[in-house]
């Protein structure tokens, strides 16, 4: 039986975790004196000046009944980004631990990777874009401890093989990372209605894309009870601001206009794929179950180039590996859009 706790630092097993005011007191009412705040208000017309819920009670009993997820199993972090830092923190040991991950992909595994001194191994994915698993198997040592796969991935848009995730899932010894930023594009299931049958299982999801909220840097883990408590106990005790937790609980009552922006987007990435389809610099657009496209052009880097000075920002992947010449172009508004194609033709008919 898969057991967290086995994976864990040692020298965090008997952590003491930082024990705030709110730890001590949940209650709503009563005279707080507690936590050394400004009594008197703030210096907004709205009150920010109590410490805000350091577990996101009522964020998360939201988020638990729209994922059908529950929230015993929802970690809330500042973006996505950290929890992929705490799990680094929580289960590698600097200088000796290692991870697995899947280029081309999201770049901030490696960052925190190497920010925090662990060995990134990297197994390239096929010609594809799909999950080399036995060349992963032939990677994983002793030491590998986490293996983080993006899907539908970044940089290229596609949903792996899912019957391949759910193969790791039950031959690896460690935590596997399945990393669904793009989830609300993809016409699919989420990973994480699969934490009762896989205890290693860690999903990553986000705010920032689909829902439209970005600025407030809001991700979700979805994990078992145990991965989700030693989280819990790693975390900088206030770590999702006040605001943060009332704006996005504002935003969870219209999820039907999220579901709206997400079809209106997905009709714009159909008219989007064939405006790019009628330009002759095109020479592939990959499969995208995300909000953008990987499109291979000619000569990719120096159109990306020349499309800034037009102030048409798309980002560049030409020299990542196995995306030469790639450009990634998120989908925008019919307006945005418009202007991306308007612009190639004008760069590339001189």
């Amino acid at each position: 039986m898969f057991d967290p706790v086995k994976l864990l630092r040692p020298h965090l097993q008997s952590l003491v975790p930082y024990s705030s005011a709110r730890d001590d007191y949940q209650g709503d009412e009563g005279v707080f004196l507690d936590a050394n705040e400004n009594p008197l208000g703030s210096i907004t017309e709205r009150k920010w000046n109590r410490y805000p819920d350091p577990y996101q009670t009522a964020l998360k009993a939201k988020i638990a009944e729209i994922k059908e997820v529950p929230a015993a199993n929802i970690f809330l972090g500042n973006g996505s980004d950290e929890p992929i830092d705490l799990l680094f923190r929580a289960f590698c040991e600097p200088g000796k631990d290692e991870v697995i991950t899947n280029p081309p992909t999201y770049g901030m595994y490696k960052v925190s990777a190497d920010i925090n001194n662990v060995l990134v191994t990297e197994v390239l994915l096929t010609p594809q874009y799909d999950l080399d698993v036995d060349a992963i198997k032939a990677a994983i040592t002793e030491e590998t401890k986490i293996i983080f796969i993006c899907s539908p991935n970044n940089p290229t848009g596609n949903d792996v093989d899912l019957k391949k995730i759910e193969e790791l899932l039950g031959l690896f010894a460690g935590i596997v990372v399945v990393d669904e930023a793009y989830i609300d594009f993809a016409d699919r299931e989420s990973f994480a209605q699969k934490l009762e049958d896989f205890p290693n299982l860690v999903v990553l999801q986000t705010f920032s894309k689909a829902w439209g909220l970005a600025s407030l840097r809001l991700g979700m883990a979805y994990a078992s009870e145990a991965i989700v408590g030693i989280l819990n106990k790693i975390k900088p005790p206030y770590n999702i601001s006040g605001l943060t937790q009332e704006t996005v609980l504002d935003g969870l009552e219209n999820v039907a206009t999220k579901d709206q922006m997400v079809a209106e987007i997905l009709e714009n990435k159909a008219e989007l794929k064939e405006g790019l389809e009628s330009l002759s610099v095109v020479k592939k657009i990959h499969p995208s179950d995300a909000n953008f496209f990987l499109v291979e052009m000619e000569n990719g880097h120096d159109l990306y180039k020349r499309l800034i000075d037009q102030k048409v920002i798309v980002r560049d992947r030409s020299r990542v590996v196995l995306c030469d010449d790639g450009l990634r172009i998120t989908i925008g508004s019919k307006y945005e859009n418009f202007r991306l194609i308007q612009a190639i033709k004008e760069l590339t008919s001189k």
